[in-house]
């Protein structure tokens, strides 16, 4: 048996990370039959920014594509990206919609659930790897990496033990910013596999141009699974390339076993699929693919970037943008020292824009860094400067509990309100994520089923039959 399995994104993360996730189902299911056939230990191609991404811009239903790819890829598990108790929305759901969302997606095809926090607040993850085992899915929880005074290596450990005392099946160490170094992935891992007895998988990006060299020292230390993305859409501020760390273990005790001449005839086919993101001007190879030292330094993520830069240019002040890159540190130690990930890296990206624009620090402050002062995000990593919450929320009150526990059940409101529009189950859990951006959707659907076939629209009631 290989002593090193591979996980490969590029049904998911390697599109959104270049490409802003605009990879299309027809894209991708020419490919499946040669996929299935690799010997992956899984494929990631669900969850993260795809759900929102198919709705949004593709007009495809996220569940449909889901259930095509499950049909297409028989042999392989089938994983995806789930942000605990936000699921793939930007604030927390009631426990009853967190527990459908994961059964309909166990239903449908996903075997694996990557789970995280963007805090790595376990009590915001305990609902859905609760529901992930209930539903027979292999729950993967995973630890967002990043380095603080706060994030040592003793505590990426002790969370280790913690997530293995809640029931998980793996450990993923989400290294989002590139921010894992390869001596410290060796030392980290080697602490990880004597401490735990889940295997570990290592998730990481090439943002910074160390991720190579981080993938091959973690397998070293023992890691069992990596995430790679073939090279079309491989390298930068994606995974690193599936056939670069395929070829680089060949013929030695890590040796994947992977099929050279195989993973290269599907990487034809996704070359194809990248010249067409690119000519449509979704992925700008001079800027995914260049290194971004500065990552190290300032901790920000490439999505954030992108987010910041395109903030800045609105505002007229692209001459701000070291003053804000240099900020981003300072407000994330005053709200005690959050991983940079989603929904966290936005709203400290967003804060300290406001800082260096407004002239005065917290002279605005947003609802979102308000309610991550509140708690209203869950627990933060460390103590917060007291000033800048005084100065933020004044004498508001500060909640312990876990944020959800204030969540009424949600599920039969929204069966109620989208009625008119419902034609499967999993339509309540697309609109409970994106309310509008889904009734868009769905009026799209309706109007593209009219035109096929007008005969089955029911005028009386304006209703599509299910």
């Amino acid at each position: 048996m290989a002593k090193v399995q591979i996980t490969d994104t590029i049904l998911r993360d390697a599109h959104q990370s270049q490409a802003a996730t605009r990879m299309r189902l027809d894209e991708m299911l020419p490919a499946c039959e040669k996929l299935d056939k690799v010997g992956y230990f899984s494929l990631e191609c669900w969850g993260g920014a795809t759900f929102d991404s198919c709705l949004r811009f593709l007009n495809e239903d996220p569940w449909d594509r889901l259930r095509q790819l499950r049909k297409a890829l028989p042999n392989t598990k089938l994983q995806m990206l789930l942000r605990g108790q936000n699921i793939l929305g930007y604030k927390h759901y009631a426990d009853d919609v967190v527990d459908y969302f994961v059964k309909k997606s166990i239903d449908n095809g996903i075997d694996i659930i990557r789970i995280f926090d963007a805090l790595n607040d376990l009590r915001n993850m305990e609902k859905a790897v609760k529901a992930c085992k209930a539903y027979n899915g292999a729950a993967e929880v995973a630890m967002s990496y990043t380095t603080s005074p706060v994030h040592t290596e003793e505590y990426f450990v002790n969370l280790a033990k913690e997530i293995e005392a809640m029931g998980a099946d793996l450990i993923c160490i989400k290294d989002m910013a590139g921010l894992l170094l390869p001596f410290n992935a060796y030392s980290l891992i080697k602490k990880l596999k004597a401490n735990t007895k889940l295997p570990i998988v290592l998730h990481t990006h090439n943002t910074a141009g160390t991720g190579s060299m981080t993938v091959i020292k973690a397998v070293e230390a023992g890691v069992d699974v990596i995430d790679t993305a073939l090279s079309p859409l491989g390298g930068g501020t994606s995974q690193p390339a599936t056939e670069s760390i395929v070829a680089a273990l060949k013929g030695t005790e890590y040796d994947t076993g992977l099929d050279e001449e195989l993973l290269a005839k599907i990487a034809e086919h996704f070359r194809g699929v990248a010249e067409r993101l690119t000519k449509d001007g979704w992925r700008d190879p001079d800027k995914v693919l260049s290194v971004n030292a500065k990552a190290l330094q300032y901790q920000v993520p490439g999505g954030m970037l992108s987010n910041l830069i395109g903030q800045l240019k609105q505002a007229n002040a692209m001459d701000k943008y070291y003053a804000v890159l240099e900020e981003v540190p300072r407000v994330r130690k005053d709200f005690g020292y959050p991983p940079l990930v989603t929904p966290t890296s936005q709203i400290v990206g967003t804060q300290a824009v406001m800082n260096v624009l407004g002239g005065e620090r917290y002279k605005m402050v947003t609802k979102e860094s308000k309610g991550l002062l509140k708690g209203e995000y869950g627990r933060l990593p460390a103590p917060v400067n007291e000033d800048v919450r005084r100065k933020c929320i004044g004498d508001e009150k500060v909640i312990t509990h876990r944020p959800a526990d204030d969540i009424a059940p949600e599920l039969e409101g929204y069966r109620k309100e989208i009625r008119q529009y419902s034609q499967q189950e999993e339509d309540v859990l697309s609109y409970a994520l994106f309310p509008q951006v889904a009734t868009k959707f769905f009026q799209w659907r309706q109007a593209q089923q009219l035109k096929a076939d007008p005969a089955a629209y029911d005028k009386k009631d304006d209703t599509m039959p299910v």
